[in-house]
């Protein structure tokens, strides 16, 4: 195991949570994409390219489970970066035996909602706290058992909103769509 990166990887990823703890302290977090959080995950998912282009992915068995988890936060909060998203995602699903599932299906569902399309384990939320869509609410809880999630109650799957509501649900911030067509997510 290596532990220099295995506290790097960690030290970067604290160093993201101290800076969005710090901001929503002060109130400057809720709006939109804030230009300091922009430049800690910018420069966050750099460094992790770096280490990835010297050790491979950041897995379990090669930086332990914590710094793994960290290198999952640094890609799951590059969310400027859809192409390396996208990457690091390949790259976990060809680890997947070495990495936390659970991780791999939050970066799934990320990727997902930020396209515009239904999430599969619904584990992304929209403004008003409910499930984003998802592919197939009758398969949801398998979807997670999969992964080690929780399942949701019925309540809970009913209340998720249709596929056919992202339109509508993507069309309530203007802004979001503006820097996600930016950005290159749609």
């Amino acid at each position: 195991m290596d532990h220099f990166f295995s506290q790097e990887l960690i030290g970067l990823a604290n160093k993201d949570l101290e800076v969005r703890e710090a901001l929503i302290s002060q109130g400057q977090l809720s709006e939109g994409y804030h230009p300091e959080m922009e430049r800690v995950h910018r420069s966050n998912a750099q460094r992790l390219r770096e280490i990835i282009k010297e050790i491979g992915f950041p897995t379990i068995s090669k930086v332990g489970e914590n710094a793994s988890n960290a290198a999952w936060l640094i890609i799951q909060h590059s969310i400027g970066e859809p192409g390396f998203m996208k990457e690091c995602y390949k790259m976990m699903m060809e680890n997947a035996h070495d990495i936390k599932l659970q991780n791999l299906a939050y970066l799934f569902d990320r990727i997902q909602v930020f396209q515009g399309k239904p999430q599969k384990y619904g584990t992304q939320l929209i403004a008003d706290g409910r499930v984003y869509p998802v592919e197939d609410k009758h398969l949801l809880n398998s979807e997670r058992e999969k992964v080690n999630l929780p399942s949701f109650t019925v309540k809970e799957i009913n209340r998720i909103p249709e596929a056919e509501d992202i339109p509508e649900i993507d069309g309530n911030d203007t802004e979001y769509t503006i820097w996600r067509k930016k950005t290159g997510w749609i």
